[in-house]
């Protein structure tokens, strides 16, 4: 066997191979799958037009974002604005009672249970609250607050007692509900109502103390207005009363600094307007403003009482009227007041710049701390400028020589008292 060689001008001729390419871009492979899927779309929408019409709805409400009325922060929902004492929650998830918290939103279905102790105030995006007073059971029924459409919310109460208030509607529709045994209540806006339902003894019912609400329990309605009743037992029909109207409370006016040597020793005079048919009156005072912890309380055939024993701090005071039943009306607005330590009293700036007479009424005129609040001879001053300037007009006083006394509270807690002689002509 022979190896067999080969010459440079033997070797055999290799013809020379060239490669060809197009470079394609993701992009127009995008641009060609979009027109094949448009050219498919199109034609399968000529061949089965309603099919596909009706696949294009169920893509769109299905990428379309849900509007649950509740975000994840709980901003178009439902949360706890005050909390005290015990009050336990249930998720609709969950099979546990946990704490509540200001932190917890709220969900429809959620259980709020409070004890002996407990109240929980609950406040919903369109300005609705529910107070859930103590030994409550209350399930989240309802919660519909879209930015721009009517909202719906709504609470049940399986035991116990709620108030509840709406404030003004942003969209016309809108409804906030309160369910009770097998009766619903609508309240329309602006108005307030405590609810109360007994499923022991089977007593129950709403009272309106503000605005209108609506009733319906098996096919029989009624309107409730201002100070009246609605109530009904078992199976029996709705009843309609009226209702006695709570007292105006006179002073301490709202937001009063109360200034005095020793507080756990002075006496402070609490009074009233009278009511026609009441026959007393029960003042409360407490250190919360859900009156969950009542400091004082005293029954009167008067229209004012003085309570001793109070010591330095803020405080909260409402009053019923009773009547010669016994029935007793809702509990006044509350008004807070502020009784000051004078050993411990700041100072703070309070200026009479300048006093003028208009007949028997005097206007006063002078400069504070922005945001203070001012008390000239019992009543509020309402006209107090971003700078601090102020001017108030009293009530007509008769002739001769009077002190003028001015209670100031600025936002640090500070305090200041000015007594300004006048003589009236």
């Amino acid at each position: 066997m022979t190896a067999e060689k080969f010459t440079d001008a033997t070797r055999p001729k290799v013809n020379r191979v060239e490669v060809y390419w197009h470079t394609v871009t993701y992009r127009t492979i995008l641009l060609y799958a979009f027109a094949v899927l448009i050219l498919f779309t199109a034609a399968g929408y000529l061949v089965f037009p309603d099919t596909f019409a009706s696949m294009a709805r169920h893509l769109s409400h299905a990428l379309e974002p849900k509007d649950s009325g509740v975000s994840s922060t709980g901003v178009r929902g439902a949360r706890f604005v005050n909390l005290d004492g015990k009050v336990q929650v249930k998720k609709v998830n969950s099979v546990q009672w946990g704490a509540a918290d200001y932190q917890m939103p709220l969900e429809k279905g959620d259980l709020i249970q409070t004890g002996p102790d407990g109240v929980a105030r609950i406040a919903f995006a369109d300005g609705t609250t529910y107070t859930v007073q103590a030994d409550t059971l209350v399930t989240v029924e309802e919660i519909f607050v879209p930015q721009n459409k009517a909202s719906s919310v709504g609470m049940h109460i399986s035991s116990g007692n709620v108030d509840l208030t709406t404030g003004t509607w942003q969209m016309p529709g809108s409804t906030a509900k309160v369910s009770f045994q097998d009766a619903v209540a609508s309240l329309h806006e602006n108005s307030h109502a405590d609810v109360r339902t007994d499923p022991t003894t089977k007593q129950n019912q709403i009272t309106v103390a503000a605005g209108t609400a609506d009733v319906k329990r098996d096919g029989q309605q009624v309107q409730v207005a201002q100070w009246q009743r609605a109530s009904f037992t078992g199976s029996g029909p709705i009843t309609k009363t009226d209702v006695l109207a709570p007292p105006g409370l006179v002073q301490p006016v709202n937001l009063q600094p109360i200034i005095v040597a020793d507080p756990k020793h002075t006496s402070i005079r609490f009074e009233w307007q009278p009511v026609g048919t009441a026959a007393q009156y029960e003042l409360e005072i407490s250190d919360t403003s859900m009156f969950n912890r009542v400091l004082a309380d005293r029954k009167t055939t008067d229209t004012a009482v003085e309570v001793t024993g109070l010591s330095a701090g803020d405080y909260f005071w409402t009053v019923k009227a009773i009547d010669v039943k016994g029935a007793s009306s809702e509990p006044a607005a509350a008004s807070k007041f502020s009784l000051v330590d004078q050993a411990r009293e700041q100072s703070m700036l309070l200026e009479v710049d300048h006093i003028e007479f208009d007949g028997k009424v005097v206007e006063v005129i002078g400069h504070t701390e922005p945001g203070s609040a001012l008390i000239i001879d019992g009543e509020a001053v309402a006209d107090i400028g971003p700078d601090g300037k102020f001017r108030h007009f009293t009530q007509p006083m008769t002739s001769g020589a009077h002190e003028i006394v001015i209670t100031g509270q600025d936002r640090r807690g500070g305090t200041a008292v000015k007594r300004v002689p006048v003589v009236v002509p």
